[in-house]
């Protein structure tokens, strides 16, 4: 038994010091973004990089959700008599949970891997010890234009996001169902409110952050080798994954 709860004990404190290595890693990064010189150009390269590289798989990953959306919800509501609320349903459920999520999840599989995998080589390849002999700041020139690009890039694929999957959805209800279209869009319009749309934007908002934190924090503390990069990838990428899906819910549960 003392050897259970020494164990027990050891991984808890383990736990504690990676909680606390995370926060202070999420602090210096954050701070740096209000100390001069502001790297915009960077930051527009990682913009480009985890936004305008994601388009494709966001729009794909959009248009087959909002159609799946539209055909299930279709034969669902058909039980009740209640067709014509297929655009409320549709538009509320991509506005308020996959499109936030999914958005978030196509970009920690395309653009969260690739960071961790990056910015561990470069640990590796001791280019970030090259930096800090060299009296440059690593976090701030390696992790903050990555960590503003995300917050930047993550709400934007949102929108778009949200906005094909509603045209998915009226393909197959519309078009290919026969709900007319009047009540389609009108009873999206009537449903629909701000704080629907203002909630899904603060979560894409959180989830860019922790997709950014969570992959450069894992491959700037990377281990050695390409197995300590490949493991500091698949962790970053599970980590990241199962952030998104818990704080969602602690985030719908408050902004509800």
């Amino acid at each position: 038994m003392a050897a259970l709860a020494e164990t027990i004990g050891k991984r808890a404190l383990e736990a504690i010091h990676r909680m606390g290595r995370m926060t202070v890693f999420l602090y210096r990064s954050a701070a740096a973004l209000f100390i001069p010189p502001y790297r915009v150009r960077r930051i527009v390269k990682q913009v480009h990089f985890i936004g305008v590289k994601s388009l494709f798989v966001i729009v794909l990953t959009a248009a087959f959700t909002g159609m799946v959306l539209g055909l299930q919800g279709y034969y669902t509501l058909r039980k009740f008599g209640s067709e014509g609320l297929l655009g409320s349903a549709v538009a509320l459920s991509l506005i308020r949970e996959l499109g936030p999520v999914l958005s978030a999840l196509m970009v920690t599989g395309r653009a969260g891997s690739a960071l961790t995998a990056e910015i561990g080589i470069m640990r590796i390849g001791e280019q970030i010890d090259s930096l800090e002999s060299m009296g440059i700041d690593p976090v701030k020139f390696i992790v903050t234009p990555r960590l503003l690009g995300a917050v930047v890039s993550v709400p934007l694929l949102t929108a778009i996001f949200d906005v094909v999957g509603i045209l998915g959805g009226y393909l197959v209800g519309v078009k290919l169902l026969g709900v007319n279209a009047g009540v389609f869009f009108g009873q999206m319009e009537a449903s629909v409110e701000w704080k629907d749309v203002a909630n899904g934007f603060v979560k894409s908002l959180i989830f860019g952050l922790i997709i950014a934190w969570v992959c450069t924090f894992k491959g700037y503390f990377t281990g050695r080798g390409a197995e300590g990069v490949s493991q500091s990838t698949t962790s970053a990428v599970v980590l990241s994954s199962v952030l998104i899906l818990v704080s969602d819910y602690f985030l719908t549960s408050v902004l509800l």
